[in-house]
């Protein structure tokens, strides 16, 4: 495609961007780093600032774009952005991944030339060790003076191969940790944190990779920035040592809840200093209105005092209350009223089911046993995105590359007629099949054979009833069409047989699972995608996502032990999940399960949300 000037060019799929995005766009000569609240569309300016670089040809073919992000649904909705505003030759120069995909796909494809002993031969498994794993692990190996949390923390920050010359018993302890997860059993066991430290020792010992890696990638991207672990930073660090690339940051500071697991504590402060970048600071809130971005400021203001203000872009299409505690006396009477509340809004037309969030602080299994009667009595199905199907969660299968590219054959497949899932199966497949954008015959053979197969698709459907075999025969004929090896060989998370077993045998549970309970392939898909039903998750899962209503399940001290004034990290998540709201966020609060959180009721009263007996949320009284 011809380039277009850095003059001419304008924003692809949007009516406008701020002064300040437009001015961090433009800025490609130096790293930049943009601080950006929530609802101010980071990744929507990251699409764009790839969109500008591509099409102007200030990255030209064949260099690439590395986008990082620390979700699989985030990297994926920004491949997909980025897809939609450019050429296809374009976009395929965009590669969109977590942080785990790009340090596994590093691992999988080099694993031989790290250093003994580990560059051990066999298959390995991730896992996912919990604290009594190191704690057994100790146990095990006679180590008294070494605890389970100290060794859980120096795993991600301790450099390969381990210097024992000092002698201490904490070097020994991982060292022998180690050697165990490597050798100690049938197959070599490896977590995330491992892992990235094998591929920083792999680029420390392999100068041509690295070589290589700064050469394929001139320009990086790195989303929700501040939720960079030590361990991840120091990778990259090792990664583009010594190079000319240049990174653009986005992220927030009051949305950092990942310093449990490792989060760097002043990760924006330390970035400006190691790669000379500038800050740029979005002030625009696109997804929430006045209202609710007025109490979004009351929190963020005790999170950092300086914060600016952010401009409130959404419209308020609601009447009433947009934000209030609710509280309850009993679990009972909290359930029935928020059951009968949601119902009446989504009879009512003002909401639909799957556009409601319940967010709680943990247990979602225990509190979906809890809600789901009250809700199904009222013709309402909870759908909780923790749930397993098989070894995954459903939200993390919804996010999957597999999933993305089945779920729109099936829908093409489940009616007559559908422009956008039909657009999006052309790219998937043109995609899978690497074909080159120049030659038209490759690419009219390609949709030939697509077309082939959703006609046969469509005739198979059509006479088979949806149940479970025939979910399953159809996943099956999925999967053969579009290949397990071509599925494999495209997606470095799914390089691994054993990880792509576990995605592809929990989209046959749940399609089988939906398929059950519908009376066509249209609802099992609906279904199967959370459409019709109340989405309920952790606060913590809830990032990256939006949802027109949102209520906060059981904010009260038994509940939310951890929510205190001296705790930031707490706060940030808070804050996180209450931006998700674009027009009402709700909380209940139940007096038989625990007092209330009285800090955070002065915290949000002078932005207006006050406490309400639930039991007036419903007129007339509800059983």
């Amino acid at each position: 495609m011809t380039r277009v000037s850095r003059h001419e060019w304008v924003p692809q799929g949007v009516d406008l961007l701020e002064d300040r995005a437009w001015e961090a766009l433009r800025e490609t000569d130096r790293s930049i780093l943009v601080t950006a609240g929530a609802g101010a569309g980071k990744t929507e300016f990251l699409a764009q600032k790839a969109t500008y670089l591509l099409q102007t040809g200030i990255c030209p073919a064949p260099k690439r774009i590395l986008a990082i992000s620390f979700k699989k649904d985030a990297a994926r909705n920004l491949a997909e952005r980025v897809a939609k505003r450019c050429p296809r030759d374009q976009a395929k120069r965009f590669d969109s991944m977590t942080f785990d995909a790009f340090t596994k796909g590093l691992l999988d494809r080099f694993r031989p030339t790290i250093p003994e002993p580990f560059n051990a031969s066999g298959t390995y498994h991730i896992v996912t060790p919990f604290r009594r794993d190191y704690e057994d692990f100790l146990e095990r190996y006679g180590y008294r003076s070494v605890s389970a949390q100290r060794l859980e923390k120096r795993v991600p920050l301790t450099d390969l191969p381990i210097d024992q010359s000092n002698g201490s018993e904490l070097h020994r302890a991982l060292a022998d940790y180690w050697h165990d997860q490597f050798f100690g059993g049938e197959e070599i066991s490896l977590s995330f944190p491992m892992i990235n430290r094998l591929v920083k020792l792999l680029l420390q010992e392999n100068s041509y990779i690295r070589w290589a890696l700064q050469a394929t990638y001139p320009i990086v991207f790195f989303d929700e920035y501040q939720d960079t672990t030590y361990a991840q930073y120091d990778m990259l660090l090792t990664a583009f040592d010594g190079s000319d690339a240049v990174f653009t940051a986005v992220g927030d500071d009051k949305q950092r809840i990942m310093g449990w697991a490792g989060a760097i504590d002043d990760a924006f402060g330390q970035f400006e200093n190691d790669f000379d970048a500038r800050r740029i600071t979005l002030l625009s809130n696109w997804r929430s209105h006045v209202d609710l971005v007025r109490i979004q400021h009351e929190i963020a203001r005790r999170i950092d005092d300086n914060v600016e203000e952010v401009q409130a872009q959404g419209t308020r299409e609601i009447e009433g209350e947009v934000s209030a505690i609710w509280q309850f006396r009993s679990a009972d009477d909290e359930n029935n009223y928020l059951a009968e509340w949601v119902s009446r809004e989504v009879q009512s037309g003002r909401v639909a089911p799957h556009d409601v969030a319940i967010l709680i602080r943990m247990r979602a299994d225990q509190v979906e046993t809890e809600i789901a009667p009250a809700f199904a009595a009222r013709g309402l199905r909870i759908r909780n995105a923790a749930r397993l199907a098989g070894e995954i969660q459903i939200q993390d299968l919804l996010g999957e590359e597999l999933t993305g590219i089945f779920v729109p054959l099936l829908r093409l497949g489940a009616t007559d007629r559908s422009p956008e899932n039909w657009e999006q199966a052309q790219q998937n497949y043109l995609f899978l099949e690497t074909a080159d954008p120049d030659n038209d015959l490759t690419q009219e053979r390609l949709l030939v054979k697509l077309e082939a197969f959703v006609r046969q698709l469509r005739a198979k459907l059509a006479c088979r009833q949806t149940d479970p075999e025939s979910a399953e025969e159809v996943a099956q004929m999925l999967l053969e069409f579009v290949g397990r090896p071509v599925l494999r060989q495209s997606f470095p998370a799914y390089q691994r047989e054993r990880d792509f077993e576990r995605v592809w045998r929990g989209f046959v549970i749940l399609l089988k699972e939906c398929a059950e309970h519908s009376s066509s392939w249209t609802e099992a898909l609906d279904e199967f995608e959370g459409v019709g039903q109340v989405a309920l998750m952790t606060v913590h899962k809830s990032k990256g996502l939006e949802f027109h209503t949102m209520i906060f399940y059981g904010l009260d001290h038994q509940t939310w032990w951890s929510l205190k004034p001296n705790s930031g990290e707490e706060l940030n998540t808070l804050f996180v999940a209450f931006t998700r709201a674009k027009q009402r966020a709700f909380f209940s609060q139940c007096v038989e399960r625990g007092r209330a959180i009285g800090w955070i009721q002065q915290l949000l009263a002078p932005a207006g949300v006050e406490v309400l007996d639930g039991t007036t949320i419903v007129e007339p009284h509800c059983a």
